[in-house]
């Protein structure tokens, strides 16, 4: 699952922060299939990997993000006819580079991700993206170039 280098990142590239490839330390990813148990998947996934990258001082805030990223893609971006279960429909990667990790989560969607009104606050969900910009220290988004349809959403923590 974890890699040193950038090969990992080539399908990403153009959705990820601005990364210097000769910087990156290490990358992990990982497929997660179309069931909300993927969620707590991905935070098993993540607090592995950053424990293997001696990196888990943030970890609270990274989990809490993943896992609304990773809710979101899986509410919000997978089309109504779920695919194979051979073919995950979202990926999780992981990057660090110096002092930075980045945690982008991958689905197939070309949707924009949009955020409810800030004064929005007795809704029952629609909470996330408030959530990620609240506990991370910048996050975006972009569709995939290239090949691969979809988008990736990105956040990224100053570690």
């Amino acid at each position: 699952m974890g890699t040193n280098g950038s090969t990992m990142l080539a399908p990403l590239r153009q959705g990820l922060p601005p990364l210097d490839p000769a910087h990156v330390r290490y990358a992990a990813s990982c497929a997660l299939p179309a069931r909300y148990e993927a969620v707590r998947s991905a935070r098993a996934f993540t607090r592995r990997t950053l424990a293997e990258w001696e990196n888990d001082k943030r970890f609270d805030d990274i989990a809490l993000v993943v896992s609304e990223l990773v809710t979101n893609a899986l509410r919000h971006a997978l089309p109504a006819d779920t695919p194979r279960p051979d073919d995950p429909p979202v990926r999780l990667h992981l990057t660090a580079c110096e002092s930075r990790l980045v945690c982008a989560v991958r689905d197939p969607s070309t949707g924009t991700p949009a955020a409810r009104p800030p004064g929005d606050c007795d809704a029952e969900s629609g909470r996330g993206l408030f959530l990620v910009d609240s506990f991370s220290d910048a996050w975006g988004w972009h569709p995939l170039a290239g090949q691969v349809d979809g988008k990736v959403v990105w956040a990224l923590f100053e570690v």
